[in-house]
């Protein structure tokens, strides 16, 4: 009896498990079924020694990098991505001009403005000074007693040359330039200026330059008009020329000579007469033509000690260029 109920048992329990794995087979087929081939893993390849393909297989050659097509920005992105940045052009940098040079300063001017169109008689502003003011244009006959002078009592003069007189005498040029003086234009050949056309004026002028240049002085900006014949037109041309005309506020007449009724110390009668603040003194280098005197020479020891014993000094034309 118990054997019989210990088979029945064994049959029951066998019947159960055959269900049970009955139900699993089940299952596991639904789920199997659920899952898309897509997900369902590749298998991994062996690490093991790779399977050696057969004579059969043919293989696949797979796109060279040459081949791979390279998205632009133009193309279409697809749904999801952010587009590619469009990079613009770099522009080329702006070059920067360089600054322009710095205009050369202007060259001084060669006489103040305020002379311009005027052939001065005085230097304006000068004070208690007088200028011993010179004219070449004849021999040098009284040069060499002049120089002495001035270099024994320190004076420093004025030297009005014309062209033709530096031409002849160059030891001259050079002894005044030497002493410490003062040179001007006197023209070339000492004409009347205002005879003259302005092409005329202006030869006289750059030839009489170039002579005294020659001797080793120069006698820029100062000139002297020949006689003293000037007006508004020959001024203005001699400005133009770059000189300033100077006059003078007493005429010796040393080189009218004893034959004219003058003697030296009526030459120096004549410039303490007229003693001012800038006064400007005319005498001449030369010797009277007719009796070979040098009167200016003669006088102007005495008249250098009477104009300081009047409280006056000296000075030469550059005082009227500031």
């Amino acid at each position: 009896m118990w054997a019989i109920f210990t088979e029945d048992r064994r049959r029951w329990l066998a019947a159960v498990a055959a269900v049970l794995l009955l139900a699993a087979a089940v299952v596991l087929a639904v789920v199997l079924t659920a899952v898309p081939p897509s997900a369902e893993p590749s298998p991994s390849p062996s690490p093991s020694v790779p399977a050696t393909a057969g004579p059969s297989d043919t293989a696949t050659p797979g796109p060279s990098p040459s081949e791979v097509p390279v998205p632009t920005p133009s193309e279409t992105v697809p749904a999801g991505l952010a587009p590619l940045p469009t990079i613009p052009p770099t522009a080329p940098p702006t070059p920067v001009p360089e600054p322009p040079a710095p205009a050369p300063p202007a060259p001084a001017a060669p006489f103040p403005a305020a002379l311009a169109g005027r052939d001065p008689e005085v230097i304006p502003g000068a004070g208690a000074v007088v200028a011993l003011t010179f004219d070449a244009g004849a021999n040098s006959a009284g040069l060499p007693s002049i120089l002495r002078t001035l270099a024994a009592t320190g004076v420093r003069g004025t030297f009005f040359l014309t062209g033709n007189w530096a031409a002849a005498n160059p030891a001259g040029v050079a002894a005044i330039v030497a002493g410490g003086h003062r040179l001007g234009n006197h023209s070339m050949t000492h004409p009347g200026f205002t005879g003259l056309a302005d092409a005329e004026i202006g030869e006289q002028l750059s030839a009489a330059e170039r002579a005294i240049q020659a001797g080793g002085g120069d006698p820029r900006p100062l000139f002297r008009f020949p006689f003293g014949e000037r007006d508004a037109r020959t001024i203005a041309t001699v400005n133009a020329h770059g000189y300033l005309p100077v006059r003078w506020t007493v005429d010796s007449l040393g080189w009218k000579g004893s034959s004219g009724g003058i003697t030296a110390q009526i030459v120096a009668d004549r410039v303490l007469a007229r003693l001012q603040p800038g006064e400007i003194v005319l005498m001449h280098i030369g010797s009277n033509p007719a009796d070979g005197t040098t009167l200016d020479a003669d006088a102007l020891p005495g008249m250098i000690e009477r104009i300081r014993q009047a409280g006056y000094g000296f000075t030469t034309l550059d005082a009227l260029l500031g």
